[in-house]
């Protein structure tokens, strides 16, 4: 997530005490956010992008976030430069946990028996969390790196090397002309 000091492009902040167990919504990134992510990631156009989420609490001050980031995006193709068109449908599930309990989990880690999380939770920071920066960054790392239109690739193939041309003239004729006999 990003820091305090740094202004998100898409805010969506959440208080925790305030969210029911299976509370539900959306988020719909307006015209300048869009803009401004696209600038950010280096697309042509974000045409689209929305994120419905659901809540559930699993005890100890946690909550599991299970949602759906939808998004139309344009990036540039690598190899041609063409505008390429793609449609991201993605699952997110993530959980936030009090910033007391990571804490706690970080200082036990190297324990006997503790078993390691796939996803490391979020924080929840001031009790409140950003559903926007969780959009954002689900976005940011579903995106092709590398994005190519179908049908066109590097050829870095030379060919079988061929065999060089015999010297009629210049400084090593003499030379392939000695070699030959």
């Amino acid at each position: 997530m990003t820091s305090e000091a740094e202004p998100a492009l898409l805010s969506r902040v959440l208080k925790v005490d305030e969210i029911k167990d299976g509370a539900s919504g959306e988020i719909d990134a307006n015209d300048a956010e869009m803009k401004a992510i696209a600038c950010l990631l280096d697309l042509v156009r974000l045409e689209r992008l929305t994120f419905d989420y659901r809540f559930r609490h699993v005890g100890g001050g946690r909550l599991h976030l299970s949602g759906q980031l939808k998004a139309q995006v344009t990036q540039t193709c690598v190899v041609s430069l063409d505008p390429i068109d793609a449609t991201i449908d993605v699952p997110v599930e993530i959980e936030f946990w009090p910033e007391a309990l990571l804490q706690r989990s970080e200082t036990s880690e190297d324990e006997p028996g503790n078993v390691a999380l796939l996803d490391w939770p979020e924080p929840i920071v001031g009790g409140r969390i950003d559903l926007g920066v969780v959009a954002y960054e689900t976005l940011a790392t579903t995106l092709d790196p590398y994005p190519k239109r179908e049908g066109v690739s590097f050829d870095w193939s030379q060919g079988a090397p061929k065999e060089a041309p015999e010297a009629k003239s210049g400084p090593f004729a003499a030379l392939a002309a000695l070699k030959r006999r």
